[in-house]
C-alpha cells in the first residue's frame, strides 16, 4: 500500500496478537452467553413440560446446578406458616450422605434468611453472614452461595439455593440474573401442576363419592361403605393411616369401626371419648382439626399406642348439614407436609356426600324396617280378627255339641279337642304379642353400657382405661350375657383399682362370630399369692353359668390379664 508520493504507508506500532485475542475472546464469550441462553430456553421446556408437581420441582433443582455449574442444588418449600419448609429436595447429595447428616432443616440461618427476606442473595463465604448457623456434623463444606425465591401469583412458594460454584470461582451477577428468569418459569410451571393436580384429585373424589353412594343404596352394610370411605381417602391423599370413627347412641363416645394401613390393627374397635381427642373435637366442632405431629400431640387419648412410624394427621367431621355422622382421621408418614387447604376442600366434600349417602341409607333401611312392622302388625292383626275368632268359634261349637253326645269315649275325644283349640289360641296370641313387642323393645345397647362401665371406673382407678370393641356386639349378645359383661367389668376394673396400683388398664370386647371375649390388662404389680379370690370366683361362675370360661394370665410386660370367654348363639 502506498501513500500520495508513491512510498509505503505506515501503521500505527500496535500489538496485533493483543487485538486477535480480545476479538477471540469477545467471540467466546457471546457464544458462551447464546449457549446459556440457549440452556435457560432449554431448561425453561424441561421444567414446563412437566404436570406432576414432585416431577416440577425435582426438574428445578436439577436445571438449576447445570445453569449456574453448581455442585449443590435444593429447593425448599415453605409452610403454610409461611415461616418453616414443609418439603425439602436436593440434589448433588448421594443417599448415604444425606442419611449421614440426618433430618432436612427446617428453616433457619441463612434458609431462613430467605424465607423472611425473600430476594436474590448471594455469598462468596456462607459462614461469614451474621444469619449463618454452620452445618450438622457429616455436612459436606460448602461457601459459595446463591439464592433466589419461587413466587406462584404473588405468592412465594419457596427458594432455589445453590452452593459451591464449581472451578473454585464465587457466583456472579449474572448466575443471579440467570436463577432469577429459572424462578419465574418454575413458578408458572408450580402454578401449572398444582391446578392440575387439584383438577386430578377432584375428579378423583367426584368418582368416589359416586362408588360410595352406589355401594350404600345397592344395601350394602355400613361397615363395608365405611370401609370404602377409608380406602379411597388414604389413597386420594397419601396417607398412611385411615380411620372412621361413629358415634355410640348416646353420643359420649365414638368407636372406629374401620381402619386400614399402618397400626391399623391397633385402631381397629377403639372406644375413644368425644371429650379431649382429637376425633372427638372434630366431632364436637363439626369442623377439620390438624396435628403436625400425632406421636406429640397432647389431644391423643389414652389407650395402646398405635402412632408409631407416623406424623401430620387431620380428623375430619363426616356431615351433612349440621348431622356429624362420625369423623374420617388421616395420618401420613414422618416428613411429610401437613395437609394443606387446598387437599381439605374437596376431602370435606367427599365427607358431605359420604354422610348423605349414610342419611339415605339408613332413611332406606328405616322404610324398610317400617314396612316390615307394619307386616308384623297386620300378621297379628289376620290372627286375631280370623283365625283366633274362628278357632274360639269351632271351639264353641263343639263344647255345644258335646252335650248332645251319649257316648263316653266319644264325649272325651271332642273335649280334649276343646282343650287343644284353647291351647292353640293362648299360642297364637302369646305370637302376636311377641311380634308386637318386637315393635317398641329397646335395644339392651351392650356398647353404650360398656362405655359408661369403663367411664365409671376411671374416677376410682384415676385414669381412664382404653376401651376396644368389635363385632356385633348389639345384636347378636344375649341380654342375660350383656348384663354378665357389665358386671364383669365393673368387677374387673375395681380390682385393678384396689388391688393393681397400676398406671394403665385396657379393655376390650370381641365378638368373633362364634364367643364374646372379655380381656382387662392392667401393668400393675399382679394378682398376690394367697389373697382374697370372691370376686374372681364370681367372674368365673358367670362365665360357667353361660357356658364359658375365665383365665387369669402374666403378660410378658408384666402385670395381670383377665379374661372372660362364653359361647354365642348362631346369628
Amino acid at each position: 500500500m502506498e501513500n500520495a508520493e508513491g512510498g509505503p504507508v505506515r501503521l500505527p506500532q500496535l500489538r496485533l496478537d493483543e487485538l486477535l485475542e480480545e476479538l477471540q475472546a469477545r467471540v467466546d464469550a457471546a457464544r458462551g452467553t447464546r449457549d446459556r441462553v440457549h440452556s435457560l430456553l432449554e431448561a425453561v421446556l424441561s421444567v414446563g413440560r412437566e404436570l406432576d408437581l414432585e416431577h416440577v420441582l425435582r426438574r428445578i433443582v436439577e436445571a438449576a446446578v447445570l445453569l449456574v455449574d453448581a455442585q449443590y442444588g435444593a429447593l425448599g418449600v415453605i409452610g403454610p406458616d409461611g415461616k418453616t419448609l414443609c418439603q425439602f429436595l436436593t440434589v448433588g447429595l448421594t443417599e448415604e450422605e444425606i442419611k449421614a447428616i440426618g433430618p432436612y432443616p427446617s428453616g433457619h440461618g441463612i434458609l431462613g434468611e430467605l424465607i423472611r427476606h425473600p430476594e436474590p442473595l448471594r455469598l462468596a463465604k456462607l459462614s461469614e453472614h451474621p444469619s449463618s448457623y454452620g452445618f450438622p456434623p457429616n455436612h459436606p463444606p460448602m461457601n459459595s452461595f446463591v439464592g433466589v425465591p419461587i413466587r406462584v401469583r404473588e405468592h412465594v412458594f419457596g427458594n432455589l439455593y445453590l452452593t459451591e460454584k464449581r472451578g473454585e470461582g464465587d457466583f456472579d451477577a449474572e448466575d443471579e440474573a440467570v436463577l432469577s428468569t429459572l424462578a419465574v418459569a418454575a413458578g408458572v410451571a408450580i402454578d401449572n401442576a398444582r391446578l392440575y393436580e387439584e383438577a386430578m384429585r377432584r375428579e378423583k373424589w367426584l368418582r368416589a363419592s359416586g362408588r360410595v353412594t352406589t355401594s350404600l343404596m345397592s344395601g350394602s352394610p355400613l361397615v363395608e361403605v365405611t370401609g370404602l370411605i377409608a380406602e379411597t381417602a388414604k389413597d386420594i391423599t397419601g396417607a398412611e393411616l385411615a380411620a372412621v370413627a361413629l358415634p355410640l347412641p348416646d353420643a359420649t363416645a365414638l368407636t372406629v369401626e374401620f381402619a386400614a394401613g399402618r397400626q391399623a390393627d391397633a385402631h381397629r374397635g377403639l372406644v375413644l371419648p368425644v371429650e379431649g381427642s382429637l376425633v372427638g373435637l372434630a366431632y364436637h366442632a363439626a369442623d377439620p382439626v390438624f396435628s403436625e405431629d400425632v406421636t406429640r400431640d397432647p389431644r391423643i387419648s389414652a389407650g395402646p399406642p398405635r402412632f408409631a412410624g407416623l406424623g401430620p394427621a387431620v380428623a375430619v367431621p363426616i356431615k351433612s348439614g349440621q348431622a356429624v355422622r362420625g369423623v374420617l382421621l388421616l395420618v401420613r408418614a414422618p416428613g411429610r407436609p401437613m395437609f394443606s387447604e387446598e387437599e381439605i376442600e374437596p376431602l370435606l366434600g367427599f365427607a358431605g356426600q359420604a354422610a348423605l349417602a349414610m342419611e339415605l341409607g339408613e332413611r332406606r333401611s328405616d322404610a324398610e324396617q317400617i314396612a316390615l312392622l307394619e307386616d308384623h302388625d297386620r300378621i297379628a292383626r289376620d290372627l286375631h280378627d280370623l283365625a283366633i275368632q274362628r278357632l274360639f268359634a269351632t271351639g264353641m261349637t263343639l263344647q255345644s255339641a258335646d252335650r248332645l253326645i251319649d257316648h263316653p269315649g266319644a264325649s272325651e275325644r271332642v273335649q280334649r279337642a276343646v282343650n287343644d283349640l284353647d291351647e292353640t289360641i293362648k299360642i297364637i296370641r302369646s305370637t302376636i304379642f311377641g311380634l308386637r313387642a318386637r315393635e317398641t323393645a329397646s335395644q339392651h345397647g351392650l356398647r353404650t353400657r360398656a362405655v359408661q362401665a369403663v367411664g365409671e371406673a376411671a374416677s376410682v382407678l384415676g385414669f381412664a382405661p382404653s376401651l376396644r370393641m368389635e363385632g356385633l356386639l348389639d345384636t347378636q349378645v344375649p341380654k342375660e350375657v350383656a348384663a354378665d359383661v357389665v358386671a364383669v367389668l365393673g368387677e374387673a376394673l375395681s380390682n385393678v383399682a384396689r388391688h393393681a396400683h397400676a398406671g394403665r388398664a385396657d379393655v376390650a370386647l370381641v365378638n368373633d362370630g362364634k364367643s364374646l371375649v372379655v380381656t382387662v390388662t392392667d401393668n400393675g404389680v399382679g394378682v398376690p399369692s394367697g389373697g382374697r379370690r370372691s370376686g374372681l370366683r364370681n367372674l368365673s361362675e358367670r362365665a360357667e353359668r353361660q357356658g364359658g370360661e375365665m383365665a387369669l394370665t402374666v403378660p410378658p410386660g408384666g402385670g395381670t390379664t383377665l379374661t372372660w370367654r362364653v359361647p354365642l348363639p348362631a346369628p
